[in-house]
C-alpha cells in the first residue's frame, strides 16, 4: 500500500473507532442504568455532579510554568550559551512551580470554603 493512502486512512479510521467507542459506551451505560432499575437500586449514581476546576487550573499553571521555563531556558542559552541544560532545568523549575502555586490555589479554595 502507498503511503500516502496509509496517511489518508490513519485519521478516518481513527475517528470512525472514537465515534464507535463513544456509542458502544453510551449503550452499555444506558443498559447498566436500566438493569440497575429493574433490580430496584437508585441509578443516581449516573447523575452529573458539580465539576471540579481544580484539574484545569493544574494543567493550565503547568502549561504556563512551562512556556515561562522554556523562555527563560532560551534566554540563558542565548546569554550564557548554556545548550540543552537552560532549558531542561528552567522547563522542570518553573513547571514545578505552575504546580506548587495550583496546590496552594486549591488550599486556599477548600479552606474558604470550608
Amino acid at each position: 500500500m502507498e503511503i500516502e493512502t496509509i496517511a489518508i486512512m490513519i485519521p478516518i479510521i481513527s475517528i470512525i473507532g472514537l465515534i464507535v467507542m463513544i456509542i458502544y459506551l453510551r449503550k452499555y451505560e444506558n443498559e447498566e442504568r436500566m438493569a440497575m432499575i429493574d433490580k430496584g437500586i437508585d441509578p443516581s449514581v449516573f447523575t452529573r455532579k458539580a465539576r471540579n476546576t481544580s484539574g484545569a487550573l493544574r494543567a493550565s499553571l503547568l502549561l504556563i510554568g512551562a512556556g515561562t521555563g522554556l523562555l527563560l531556558g532560551y534566554a540563558l542559552d542565548r546569554a550564557f550559551d548554556m545548550e540543552e541544560v537552560g532549558y531542561f532545568s528552567m522547563l522542570l523549575i518553573f513547571g514545578g512551580s505552575g504546580l506548587g502555586l495550583a496546590y496552594v490555589i486549591e488550599e486556599k479554595k477548600i479552606r474558604a470554603g470550608a
